[in-house]
């Protein structure tokens, strides 16, 4: 029995983890990440039958090197079975390993709002900066809206309590706190200024859009949040000269492709299909080229057979300093003269100077599918466009538990709850 449960809990903690890579990853969809939720789901459910017996599996093992699994699956249980010792000696390891933070919160997103909102209303009046900063990443996960706790966030000496504020804020779309978030539009610190930014960018702001553009000119965690946010409000105008500065620096050729396909003009498909033939930029060329014409590489045999010998990540050498996963490894390798002559049988359908997502004009409408049956990449850039068009609602939760998105968008579960 408990080597039943000890696999389960291995089991749920791994699928943990790459549930996390796969909401920002470029070729996971809604489907795909349904499939993923229900299997991790099957798992707590397990490890919920025997959950005195599954928490004491998961605890025995919690010290610091615990995984991030672990304390995600371990705050479920312990959320659903109330056990409020246990949560006790899992705010303790919280205090002292403070990486593993987001998947604690990550739990409460993950949990049905009624479960976990007596527990995040108590967070939010928190003395410590630890438990705010989750009680507003929970809210902002739920698009739940906590009243003054949000105005005081902002106000919070923390930085991270500032700018997990400011970004539950721009969730919620809560327009009444522009004032209160612009105040920290300048931050000394790059997390509050980016969110401070990014949120008012999203209800308007255009003084927001010059420091979003810095933030989408430099390599990081913020810079394809702000590429998406900036693209879908800057004047249209704007974002050509824009992008066509990128292209003057080879460095920032990558970000210059992936703002090509966000902007979605058909005019620039030779320049991408070019693109492709540089084994750096091919499969991000590939991707803006489907997120642009919803062309699917791999469906429509567009993808190269002989694959190049190219390596971008990380490798077995301890002396070398490369250690940034490659961002493109799951995307397809694209054929140029393949994908050259399906654009030549297809252009008619596109017209030069009008932005297209997944072959569709970018609209209400066409965001509303790329939603539905886009990938991940794609599906956080139509979030962003559905916000343009729709600037009372809250932002789309494309990293929300799949039968929860799939509630919002009308369509069928088919799996899980």
């Amino acid at each position: 029995m408990l080597q039943v449960l000890d696999q389960h809990a291995e089991e749920a903690g791994f699928l943990t983890i790459l549930r996390d890579y796969a909401v920002r990853a470029p070729h996971y969809d809604l489907s795909e990440l349904g499939e993923h939720d229900s299997r991790l789901e099957a798992h707590l459910d397990a490890l919920q039958i025997s959950a005195v017996k599954g928490l004491d599996i998961l605890l025995s093992g919690l010290n610091l090197k615990t995984t991030w699994g672990e304390v995600f699956v371990a705050t479920v249980l312990a959320f659903q079975s109330n056990n409020t010792i246990v949560l006790s000696k899992l705010a303790e390891h919280l205090r002292t390993s403070p990486e593993t933070e987001r998947f604690f919160a990550a739990a409460l997103g993950w949990l049905d709002l009624c479960v976990v909102v007596p527990w995040i209303e108590r967070m939010l009046a928190s003395p410590e900066p630890l438990f705010r900063r989750i009680g507003l990443a929970a809210c902002g996960m739920h698009r739940h809206d906590p009243g003054p706790a949000l105005l005081a966030g902002l106000s919070h000496a923390d930085p991270g309590v500032l700018a997990r504020a400011a970004r539950t804020a721009g969730e919620l779309r809560r327009r009444d706190l522009m004032p209160a978030i612009r105040a920290h539009r300048q931050h000394q610190e790059a997390a509050p200024r980016f969110w401070a930014n990014w949120a008012t960018a999203q209800m308007g702001d255009e003084e927001a859009l010059e420091p979003l553009r810095q933030f989408a000119e430099q390599a990081g965690e913020f810079q394809y949040r702000a590429l998406c946010v900036l693209l879908a409000w800057q004047q249209r105008e704007r974002s050509i000269a824009w992008i066509r500065q990128l292209m003057q620096n080879p460095e920032q050729r990558r970000i210059g492709i992936q703002a090509v396909g966000l902007l979605g003009d058909p005019v620039s498909v030779p320049w991408l299909v070019q693109q492709m033939s540089d084994p750096p930029h091919a499969r991000v060329a590939g991707e803006a080229f489907s997120l642009m014409t919803g062309a699917d590489l791999a469906l429509l045999d567009l993808e190269l057979q002989d694959l190049p010998d190219f390596d971008a990540g990380p490798n077995d050498d301890p002396e070398d300093a490369n250690v940034v996963m490659d961002p493109d490894e799951n995307l397809p390798w694209p054929d140029p003269p393949l994908i050259a002559a399906w654009w030549q049988a297809h252009a008619g359908d596109f017209q030069a100077g009008v932005g297209y997502v997944l072959g569709l004009r970018q609209s209400e409408s066409s965001y509303r599918q790329a939603l539905v049956r886009g990938q991940q990449r794609q599906r956080i850039a139509a979030a962003c466009g559905m916000a343009r068009l729709r600037p009372t609602e809250v932002l789309f939760p494309t990293s929300a538990p799949a039968w929860r998105q799939k509630a919002l968008l009308g369509e069928p579960a088919g799996f899980g709850r």
